[in-house]
């Protein structure tokens, strides 16, 4: 039996970076012309004007996650959906969950041992913590 296809992401959304030093590193994407959309102690969320594609630096404190890239979905439901059929064919994948920024999402592994999540965008995009 042929798998049903896997539904196709929206976009190549954001790479996840592990950095020392939070404040140099969002001053250096800022100055890369980057816009601050998330800003807490342990994670932060940049991305273009515009939006649709950006950079998470992840402190050393952070631990939900690593160094990853994310595939973007519009749909919470693909994002379920996919899951179910990786799971369906012998992929391991982690759980499904939803995120403090309203998000939802899931890891695994590719073929080569690279990290990438596949994460729910709500309409509007990422998201943003920061007044104004």
């Amino acid at each position: 039996m042929i798998p049903a296809p896997i539904p196709a992401a929206h976009t190549l959304g954001h790479v996840a970076l592990r950095v020392q030093d939070m404040e140099r590193a969002k001053a250096f994407y800022l100055s890369l012309g980057l816009q601050l959309t998330w800003d807490s102690p342990d994670w932060a969320y940049l991305e273009w004007p515009g939006g649709g594609s950006g950079i998470a630096l992840l402190s050393p404190d952070y631990k939900a996650a690593g160094p990853h890239f994310a595939f973007h979905f519009r749909d919470r439901a693909e994002v379920d959906a996919v899951h179910a059929q990786l799971v369906a064919v012998g992929q391991a994948c982690g759980p499904v969950h939803d995120h403090r920024d309203g998000t939802a999402s899931f890891y695994l592994q590719d073929s080569e041992g690279n990290w990438l999540e596949m994460l729910y965008e709500p309409p509007g995009g990422i998201p943003s913590n920061l007044g104004g």
